[in-house]
């Protein structure tokens, strides 16, 4: 990809007649051996000012973002392409002067040149310096140094080192020019750089997810159940293979002080029949579960003509954060949002170059409810490889319609639990059932409390089982300000759960399956789930989207 040199307006640039120029190359080794496939450091220095760039900058050759460092006696420019039209820069007049250096007796030469070494330590790295002051100029690899004279080799830690390969004297050096009127504070510029790494989808913004009568939908958001779910077409944007894709999510309480059940999910258009029927026609119009113990589970596995909903996050509320921060306890200052982050990239192959109905799901009863954020980011991974090609959910018993009319996943009290059928059109090879598992019943005996053996089978072999449970709790604290004290000095965010805490992500557990012909299969999930007392009953949130090559 062809870049811009030249960036900005020519107010300063890089002067060099009439003075000794040089251009020096750099390399760099890890634990011993060259990196292969490098872009090589330049830098050009004369007796006022150096560059810092690299070969493939010089030949109009490097990716999008990319950095150079004009240095000034202490101060320096750094600037960055962001892209062929939008250039950035920022000045530091103050780093420079601030170094502090170990200056050794040690000396050797590099290239032909007598160097000393200087030595530092920044963010417990231990940094040495070789540098030479034969050719009466100042430069180095990174701002690192550049006061000392010429450093040709910088070691980190003993295992990385950056070391001049070839000086060369050279008539000119390459003009680079900018508006010194027009740079950014630090902070900014890094903010811009770091962003322009990555691709981000922006789903919701500050989006209310409330029970009310009076939550509507518009031209861009869709409310369903209530205003209890919130839901979007997003286009997702063609992802390189090997690349990282995230989900991040925002919560804080606007008016609901409890722990709440919270999901993103993708809606399969795939199928005659979807999730959206449901929205808009009623929970009793998705296809129907029963497995014998007695009620219909609407819209929960996979048939002929349906797909459930693809889980792509399962997350928890914690105890009314930001709206009950002014509950005081001593010692105890109060988070203002909580931050959930998980990796999605095994969901790629649903995602790529889509327009699709994404929605977030938080089960709560109150007015006020929760202001939710929710982005989608995609970053580039030079030598990724794609964790899956084939995404198939299977099944999904979380009822996001709680708030209108969808069953609970009560289904596990019966010995058949939950039990799916489904057909493979070509072989799967390195198959694996990304699986969530969370258990619900909110008093002492519920299963939200009592750890339960999860069993999967395939094909009506078992596969797989673990207890799902979470001894951490605790760690969430400060995120509870309307968490519940008890006698015995807990909280009731502090007690351990299945698979769940008040203000968390649940991971996904990966179930290898192996490699599955083409045909019919069989996925079951039995869980021992415990018996109602009075109005109480306990539930289970699982869902399980296959994935492989």
């Amino acid at each position: 990809m062809k870049n811009f040199f030249i960036l900005l307006f020519s107010v300063f640039s890089i002067t060099s007649f009439g003075q000794k120029n040089y251009k020096i190359t750099y390399l760099k080794s890890s634990n011993g051996t060259l990196i292969e496939n490098q872009d090589a450091i330049l830098v050009y220095s004369n007796e006022k000012k150096s560059l810092i760039t690299s070969e493939k900058i010089i030949a109009n050759k490097s990716e999008f973002p990319f950095e150079q460092t004009i240095i000034d006696g202490l101060s320096y420019y750094q600037l960055a392409n962001l892209s062929n039209s939008k250039a950035i820069s920022t000045k530091d007049s103050v780093s420079i002067g601030k170094q502090n250096f170990e200056f050794l007796s040690d000396t050797k030469k590099i290239l032909g040149y007598n160097c000393k070494k200087a030595k530092t330590i920044i963010n417990s790295n231990t940094i040495e310096l070789w540098y030479t002051n034969d050719l009466k100029i100042k430069g180095a690899p990174t701002v690192l140094g550049q006061d000392l004279g010429l450093v040709l080799e910088m070691n980190r830690n003993g295992n990385f080192i950056i070391a001049a390969t070839k000086i060369e004297k050279v008539k000119t050096i390459p003009s680079i020019s900018l508006d010194s009127n027009k740079t950014l504070d630090l902070l900014s510029y890094r903010d811009l750089l770091w962003k322009s790494r990555f691709t981000t989808v922006s789903v919701f913004k500050d989006e209310i997810i409330n029970f009310s009568n009076e939550s509507k939908s518009n031209d861009s958001i869709l409310r369903f159940a209530n205003g209890t779910i919130i839901l979007k077409k997003v286009k997702i944007p063609s992802i390189a293979k090997g690349s990282q894709v995230f989900i991040d999510v925002c919560e804080q309480s606007n008016g609901d002080a409890y722990d709440r059940t919270g999901s993103v999910f993708m809606i399969p258009m795939d199928k005659k029949q979807s999730f959206i029927d449901g929205l808009k026609n009623g929970a009793k119009t998705l296809p129907v579960y029963n497995n014998g113990n007695g009620k219909d589970y609407q819209g929960i596995i996979s048939t002929e003509n349906y797909l459930p909903l693809l889980e792509l996050m399962r997350f928890f509320t914690p105890f009314g954060i930001k709206q009950y921060n002014h509950i005081q306890l001593k010692d105890k200052t109060w988070e203002e949002k909580v931050n959930y982050r998980q990796d999605i990239s095994e969901l790629t192959a649903a995602l790529n170059d889509k327009e699709i109905y994404i929605g977030t799901f938080i089960g709560n009863y109150d007015k006020g409810g929760h202001k939710v954020s929710v982005n989608i980011t995609i970053h580039p991974e030079e030598n990724g490889k794609e964790k899956s090609t084939f995404v198939l959910p299977i099944f999904n018993t979380t009822n996001v319609m709680e708030m209108a009319g969808q069953e609970y996943g009560t289904l596990f009290n019966s010995e058949k639990g939950l039990f799916v059928n489904f057909t493979l059109e070509k072989e799967l090879k390195n198959a694996k059932l990304r699986y969530i598992s969370t258990g619900h019943g909110g008093w002492e005996n519920g299963d939200e409390f009592v750890p339960k053996k999860n069993t999967i089978l395939l094909d009506e072999k078992e596969v797989f089982h673990f207890t799902p449970w979470r001894e951490d709790c605790g760690s969430y604290r400060l995120y509870n300000p309307a968490s519940g004290n008890f006698s015995n000095g807990l909280s009731s965010s502090d007690y351990s759960r299945s698979n769940w805490c008040p203000g968390m992500v649940t991971n996904p557990v990966y179930i290898e399956l192996g490699d599955l012909k083409e045909g019919q299969h069989s996925i079951q999930v039995i869980i021992p789930q415990g018996n109602p007392e009075g109005t109480s009953f306990s539930s289970w949130n699982v869902s399980g989207v296959l994935i492989g090559e």
